[in-house]
């Protein structure tokens, strides 16, 4: 294991240095939270394509595959739908907005008063997601390394905070760029022909498995309804995501370079779900159907290139971890504690601060998150149900909140604050009442919530027509904050400027 180690060895290293070069770069607030409103289509996409696709992709759409076959792509086929659908008809509105959060945007749609409740939930959501991907590096380091679950934690959560907290949202960027480029070799163009090839070809796989294997939605159309409210829509609405659109030099990159992500991530789930078919003819009595990527790739790799998709693997969960982590710290400084800080000072203005004294506010709001991440990641047990708790809360919350926003201009702010209230506390009585992990209270949730919205915002007064007014030149592009992006002359300044710069340079769009 000696080469393997090494290789993961080198990785690590280059995430940390990628975070002291970021370090470098991130001189303001836009700088440090959304790389300074810059990124080109190659830096998009990858960056967006690794926040999306991380450990529940990689691992859990393998162990889908190892249980249900070609059907088993359906949980990251949902994730790409989601992408696509953000980035074909919201992303451009989303990117001329020149916010940070999603709070703001709603702040910002229906006149200042949505912000902290919605804050909550957002950083609720961020909180878990970054806690259940910290998680999932017990896994990766236990094949790995053989270590104690603990120290696993420790190890990956401590990788993760020091470049975050060093470069933000620039030194993300970077290392997510080098997660793309090794997922994309490790799992695409080495585990999933080797898996396939050793499994003895696709006619192997027909002869040995049952038909329900190859079957569209061998998963069952129940599943797949499921995961096209929890996945697709999450991807619509999560803080995590919409930061990575805020990063977009101009709203033609947002939407073009999130189309080429989510046609990747297409591409991705089709092939975790062949490499856990795959799996399943090669080691047909596993204990747990989430043991098939480990397995496969412990056993059936040779050396160097066990350590190439091992640290696919850690990419993958390393990218969901930093974007949840600096999105949670974002939530969490911008969205709760200035406002909480603003409501002690009796609504007057907090005095200006220097771009400096900005930076340094935001990395320690991510110094603090992460090391929360880690303490609960280490308390923690069952983070499946953690993470549902999240993405319900989430979904039946503040999916209607801030579709209707974009769309119905009749949505008022006591509209949006009874759906938020009504849709999580009706998704919380039916998780208690149902079971965390049943369908029923995403479904009676978002009913809830949608009734909820319609219902009261046309029971009250039409949202001020100034407010409006302000909203409609936002969503144009016009009236945003001078310091709110960076000259388009700059947008180029980032490494692949010049594979992004020019057209037919093969950056996907």
């Amino acid at each position: 294991m000696a080469v393997d180690y090494a290789v993961i060895f080198l990785y690590l290293a280059g995430m940390l240095a990628m975070g002291w070069w970021g370090m470098r770069r991130a001189r303001s607030k836009s700088d440090f939270l959304v790389a300074g409103r810059r990124l080109g289509p190659f830096l998009y996409s990858g960056t967006m394509a690794a926040i999306v696709l991380g450990g529940a992709s990689t691992i859990g759409g393998v162990g889908l595959g190892y249980k249900h076959g070609l059907s088993g792509a359906w949980m990251v086929l949902t994730i790409g739908f989601g992408l696509l659908a953000l980035s074909l008809f919201f992303s451009a509105r989303i990117s001329r907005l020149k916010v940070y959060t999603v709070s703001e945007m709603l702040d910002l749609r229906y006149g200042g008063r949505a912000g902290l409740i919605t804050g909550l939930v957002m950083w609720a959501y961020t909180l878990m997601l970054a806690v259940t991907s910290t998680i999932a590096y017990a896994t990766i380091f236990d094949v790995l390394l053989d270590v104690p679950r603990t120290l696993a934690i420790v190890l990956g959560g401590g990788i993760v905070v020091a470049y975050s907290t060093l470069g933000g949202m620039w030194s993300i960027t970077l290392t997510d760029m080098v997660q793309f480029v090794v997922k994309t070799i490790g799992v695409l163009l080495l585990l999933l022909p080797i898996a396939v090839v050793k499994a003895g070809g696709f006619g192997a796989l027909r002869d040995e498995l049952p038909t329900s294997y190859f079957e569209p939605l061998g998963i069952g159309g129940e599943t797949i309804f499921t995961y096209v409210l929890i996945y697709t829509f999450g991807m619509l609405i999560g803080q995590d995501i919409w930061q990575r659109v805020f990063t977009a030099r101009d709203d033609r990159t947002a939407r073009w370079g999130g189309t080429v992500a989510g046609t990747y991530c297409l591409v991705y789930a089709i092939a975790g779900a062949v490499i856990g078919t795959a799996a399943k003819v090669m080691y047909p009595n596993l204990a747990s159907a989430d043991d098939a990527f480990a397995t496969i790739v412990t056993h059936e790799l040779p050396v160097g290139v066990r350590g190439l998709v091992l640290a696919a693997a850690l990419a993958a969960v390393m990218s969901t971890s930093s974007g949840a982590l600096i999105a949670c710290a974002t939530v969490a400084n911008n969205d709760i504690w200035s406002r909480l800080r603003a409501a002690a000072r009796g609504g007057e203005p907090a005095p200006d601060a220097g771009a400096h004294d900005e930076v340094r506010g935001n990395r320690l709001f991510i110094l603090i998150m992460g090391a929360a991440v880690i303490v609960i990641a280490i308390a923690l047990n069952d983070v499946v149900q953690a993470l549902t708790v999240a993405y319900n809360l989430l979904v039946g919350g503040l999916l209607i909140p801030i579709l209707g926003g974009l769309l119905w201009k009749r949505g008022t702010v006591q509209g949006a604050l009874t759906s938020v209230a009504v849709g999580g506390l009706t998704v919380s009585a039916l998780m208690w009442h149902y079971g965390i992990l049943a369908d029923q209270p995403i479904y009676y949730g978002l009913l809830a919530s949608l009734a909820a919205y319609v219902v009261v915002s046309l029971l009250t007064p039409p949202t001020d027509p100034a407010v409006l007014a302000t909203w409609r030149e936002r969503l144009a592009g016009r009236g945003a904050p001078e310091s709110a992006g960076a000259p388009a002359e700059e947008a180029d300044a980032a490494p692949g400027a010049h594979a992004e710069a020019h057209p037919g340079t093969g950056d996907g769009r």
